[in-house]
């Protein structure tokens, strides 16, 4: 029997497949390698509740499994974009398949391997070992990437690809996702180009895309999408990264048929169900909403994956049926999730605006205010955030729509559309979820056109010649209404015409306080918005954080 080459007997090792002959066969193989640790399961829903909460070094996965929908590629994909499969682990597809298109799309996600069947053990062997010879040969990066110094980690890339290093390829595409995560979309964007120039690639280009995307350029992102999704049109990621950019155009119907294409072409994941489902939500197609909601739920409920958004949307959905047992689900599925880990405050926070909406449905009007009002005493708070702001919008819609109706309600729908409108997607989604009182959807309207005009007034000063009453102006507003569009324009024209304007230090120490105290209304926003970045590798460091002492690494130009 082959022998891996390295002492690997105290590794963990998971086989998933299907046909409990051929798992026999795989775990016999590898405690005969010397793993002494070899679990297995038979089901996508058991790999990836173990994977999601246990570390291993090597996994072997079957693509298709007997009376189910969801693939191992599907497994994989929903894995490595919500940031669940640490570097270390080796993963291996089997398959019966042969084409070009399976081994290419395997190859995309980063895979460590990919063996057909029938194999010899020998080429198990093989494929496990050349897999772990790669993860020693970036061991420096790795081992950067988990003490949080991803600037140092993102230049030994740099120098691995410029070097034409083994493994040159995938070290340039951790380099430019370290450089993303830098928030240094410009220099990652040259990566990719690199990339891209030495070969093309599916993945670097769906990188320059993200790298647009997140320098603010998302009409330009939308454009390299669109050649990369002619190309393949079966390219998942690349419509996750579209749906996003369309989003944040404010083109919410093609963002809505572009969540919709993700989920059809990979029907088993959960992230792109929520996304789908979410966005349906906001555009006012419930029942698309309530069918993928559901099934998010169905897939997912107990996945690291799930976003629990998810169970506050169907609330309303059964809420505005008058379904009580669809309710009391949700009100049901959130003390589950409480109880296996009732450390989770945003977990907690989402399941009050549920439980309000069960007293509301039963009638307990009093205490369903309290509630309400008590949320209402939260918005000042610089934790507070764009969802939660959403759901209280909802929730005040759906009082007013069974005729109660708090005194204060005016003057919070102002406060809460003056703070959140801070781009034309954002504006959409709180108009979106006040849709159950049109009144209130016409105050989010007006509020959000009364922030444009402080903007424009304010930046009519500065092209009059006067930056600093400009500056003074967004301070006015910003302080007013704490929205992170005001904020970041004072702190754009006092940077643009710092010397035109003086001494300002204390106008800066102003910005800098007001930015702090908007920081949850500044975070990107989108359905099902989560850890996850489409089209990019794992970085998962169980909570390291990036240094920031390290010196900037400068990406590769091409040449």
């Amino acid at each position: 029997m082959a022998q891996l080459l390295e002492d690997i007997s105290n590794t963990r090792a998971l086989v998933v497949e299907g046909n409990p002959a051929m798992r026999s066969i795989l775990v016999s193989q590898l405690k005969d390698f010397g793993i002494r640790t070899v679990m297995q399961c038979g089901r996508i829903a058991d790999a990836r509740r173990m994977l999601e909460f246990q570390s291993f070094d090597f996994v072997l996965c079957e693509q298709h499994f007997p009376m189910e929908s969801a693939t191992g590629q599907d497994l994989l994909n929903d894995l490595r974009r919500n940031q669940l499969l640490p570097f270390s682990t080796v993963f291996v597809m089997i398959t019966g398949e042969a084409t070009y298109a399976k081994v290419a799309d395997a190859a995309e996600s980063a895979l460590d391997g990919y063996l057909l069947k029938p194999h010899k053990p020998s080429q198990l062997s093989e494929r496990l070992q050349q897999a772990r010879i790669r993860k020693a040969a970036l061991q420096e990066i790795f081992s950067a990437i988990e003490e949080g110094d991803f600037a140092r980690a993102a230049k030994l890339c740099i120098a691995r690809f410029e070097a034409r290093n083994a493994y040159w390829l995938y070290a340039a595409r951790i380099g430019a996702e370290l450089l993303l995560r830098l928030d240094q979309p410009t220099q990652a964007q040259r990566l990719y180009e690199a990339v891209i120039q030495a070969k093309t690639l599916p993945w670097a280009k769906l990188g320059v895309a993200r790298s647009m995307l997140d320098g603010g350029q998302p009409a330009a992102a939308v454009s390299t999408l669109e050649n990369l999704i002619t190309e393949d049109p079966t390219y998942a990621d690349a419509y996750d990264v579209m749906g996003r950019a369309q989003f944040e155009l404010g083109k919410f119907e093609e963002a809505l048929a572009t969540y919709r294409m993700a989920s059809q072409l990979t029907p088993a994941s959960i992230g792109r169900l929520q996304s789908f489902g979410m966005m349906s939500f906001y555009a006012g197609k419930l029942e698309d909403a309530d069918r993928a909601l559901q099934r998010t739920a169905f897939l997912g409920l107990d996945s690291k994956i799930f976003d629990c958004q998810v169970l506050v949307l169907s609330a309303f959905m059964t809420f505005g049926r008058n379904e009580q047992k669809g309710l009391q689900r949700c009100v049901n599925d959130f003390e589950r999730l409480l109880e296996r880990d009732p450390g989770q405050e945003r977990t907690r926070r989402l399941s009050k605006v549920v439980q309000t909406l069960s007293l509301i449905h039963h009638h307990q009007i009093a205490q369903s205010l309290v509630s309400v009002r008590a949320m209402i005493g939260e918005i000042r708070l610089p934790e507070f955030d764009f969802e939660s702001a959403s759901n209280l919008v909802a929730l005040l819609a759906q009082l007013a729509k069974r005729a109660i109706q708090l005194e204060e309600v005016y003057s919070v729908i102002d406060r809460l559309a003056l703070r959140f409108c801070s781009s034309r997607a954002m504006s959409e989604l709180l108009i979106g979820a006040a849709k159950a009182h049109p009144e209130y959807a016409d105050r989010v309207r007006t509020c959000s056109a009364k922030i444009l005009k402080y903007a424009e007034y304010a930046m009519s000063l500065s092209l009059k010649g006067d930056p600093a009453a400009a500056v003074k102006e967004l301070l006015l507003r910003g302080e007013e209404t704490l929205n992170i569009k005001l904020v970041e324009s004072a702190f754009s024209v006092l940077d643009r015409y710092s010397d035109k304007i003086g001494d300002t230090t204390e106008l800066k120490s102003q910005v800098e306080a007001l930015r702090l105290r908007c920081a949850a209304s500044k975070a990107r926003v989108g359905p099902g918005e989560g850890p996850r970045k489409a089209g990019g590798l794992t970085l998962r460091v169980d909570g390291a954080a990036p240094k920031k002492s390290a010196p900037e690494p400068q990406a590769a130009t091409g040449n």
